[in-house]
């Protein structure tokens, strides 16, 4: 499925399987396997995984993922070349914030592929690239022809929300310093205002 600018992404079952591309299709189970991605799965285990995903190609500023979607909550991406800005709305500003930048082996959309709810943040291609999706459905096949490979995957998924909900945690710890030591400046400034 190629994706023009402009456009937001879905994963469609007209897509062609990414095992009918055998280089494209040994790459997704070699990233499955990296750091950014799952590590858990065995090579075997991780080809078993690409052989329920699909092939999108996507052009420079096509919007993969839409902050709020309600609609297209039914796929992941892991992504084989291409770079993708994470954005997000930064609470309702007009402009969106990069949260971060992620390539080959990053997989995005995780959370809403497993709990159905809006996508949490807007991926937009920073430029052309290639990605191994994963569908609701497939992750459903998935699960009833390989228990064990599903369980592995699921569980890699959740390992990698729980270091983000860690390393957010360890942000709010950032911040909440900051605002403690802007308070005190305020204070001190206020205080010697005063005199």
């Amino acid at each position: 499925m190629d994706l023009p600018p402009g456009t937001d992404a879905h994963l469609e079952s007209s897509a062609p399987p990414l095992a009918d591309f055998a280089a494209l299709a040994v790459r997704a189970a070699q990233l499955l396997r990296t750091p950014q991605a799952l590590v858990n799965l065995s090579p075997a285990e991780a080809t078993c995984v690409v052989e329920h995903m699909r092939l999108v190609h996507f052009a420079k500023g096509v919007t993969l993922l839409r902050e709020g979607d309600r609609t297209r909550v039914d796929f992941m991406l892991l992504l084989l070349d291409g770079d993708v800005s994470v954005e997000t709305s930064a609470g309702g500003a007009s402009d969106a914030v990069s949260i971060a930048v992620v390539g080959p082996g990053s997989v995005i959309g995780e959370m809403a592929l497993l709990d159905g709810a809006p996508r949490s943040t807007s991926c937009i291609a920073l430029s052309p690239g290639r990605a191994a999706g994963l569908s609701s459905k497939e992750l459903e096949r998935l699960i009833e022809s390989h228990p064990q490979v599903a369980a592995k995957l699921l569980v890699g998924l959740a390992s990698r929300i729980a270091d983000r909900l860690r390393g957010l945690g360890e942000q709010l710890q950032m911040y909440a310093k900051l605002s403690l030591d802007l308070q005190a400046e305020v204070a001190r400034l206020r205080a010697s205002a005063r005199r």
